[in-house]
């Protein structure tokens, strides 16, 4: 008599392909008062959410706003999420918070602005390629032609829309016309154009950017040269979210390299191209793992 067995790979593909439960992620802002914790740790595991990370703080200075950002996973997420929302809900007013819930496992849509340095360009879709950055890149905008083949070797549409000058006002209808309802983000990838106050209030969503000094210094054209003129011993990079008032949103992250009297300005403009191509790929990615929270003019980053 013969004894019916599993031939050995198939019971290790068996093991294998059982996939982790989906994963959520929970914003949490407020007054901070006491219970919150335990009230949002109960929502979650009353239905067998399994808590991956819990991070929180309480700015006390400051009449003390609560923050916090839990990661959690779950068998059925997508069924469940409606009635993990009505107890948020519910939470919510007894302790006057605002929360924010997504399931993780739908990649936020982000749209990428460019001009012709393609350094931070380049860097974005190469990581994103390699699988480090958690996003759906659904196009790259440029007011310059230049990287357009570069960009479509890594299989993203590239629209070139022209912006200087009297084009600047056509342009920004143009580019809402490619974004509306296709983005949750856009990231100036070192997009040499201003944006206006009423044109950010109208892309309604978060816009980073990658300012090429540690802010506020050296705003404007040739940076570098100016660091040069200057002898200074440092250079770095900010990313920061834009608003209606020129590099002075809130600031996601920053890094500086240092740089001695015998580097050369393209020197200085090497290393600092480095730290930008970082600062602006960390900024990115906290964005797109929902761990940064605006207040005000500044941001908690649970990074």
């Amino acid at each position: 008599m013969t004894t019916a067995r599993t031939a050995p790979s198939t019971a290790r593909q068996m093991k294998t392909d059982k996939s982790p439960p989906p994963q959520a992620s929970l914003i949490v802002k407020g007054s901070d008062a006491t219970g919150i914790v335990a009230a949002i740790t109960s929502v979650l595991s009353e239905r067998a959410a399994n808590i991956l990370s819990l991070d929180q703080y309480s700015d006390r200075s400051h009449n003390g706003t609560f923050f916090q950002r839990a990661v959690f996973e779950m068998n059925g997420l997508s069924a469940a999420l409606p009635g993990i929302r009505t107890a948020l809900d519910d939470l919510a007013q007894t302790y006057s918070l605002g929360y924010t819930l997504r399931d993780m496992s739908v990649p936020k849509r982000v749209a990428i602005f460019a001009s012709k340095s393609d350094h931070c360009l380049l860097d974005l879709l190469w990581r994103h390629r390699q699988g480090q950055l958690p996003v759906s890149i659904a196009m790259v905008i440029s007011n310059h032609p230049d990287t357009a083949e570069e960009v479509r070797g890594f299989g993203i549409p590239f629209f070139h829309v022209p912006s200087m000058g009297p084009a600047k006002l056509a342009a920004e209808t143009e580019h809402l016309r490619l974004l509306k309802d296709n983005v949750d983000f856009i990231v100036l990838a070192r997009y040499m154009q201003i944006l206006s106050g009423e044109y950010i209030e109208r892309i309604g969503v978060p816009i980073i950017n990658i300012h090429h000094s540690f802010l506020p210094a050296f705003i404007g054209a040739g940076p570098y040269a100016k660091a040069k003129e200057r002898g200074v011993k440092l250079v770095g990079a900010t990313a920061h979210y834009v608003t209606d008032e020129l590099d002075e949103g809130p600031i996601i992250e920053q890094d500086v390299v240092r740089v001695t009297h015998a580097d050369t300005a393209a020197e200085l403009a090497r290393r600092g191209a480095d730290v930008e191509r970082a600062v602006l790929s960390r900024a990115v990615l906290w964005h797109a793992e929902d761990r940064v929270i605006r207040h005000g003019n500044q941001t908690i980053v649970f990074a």
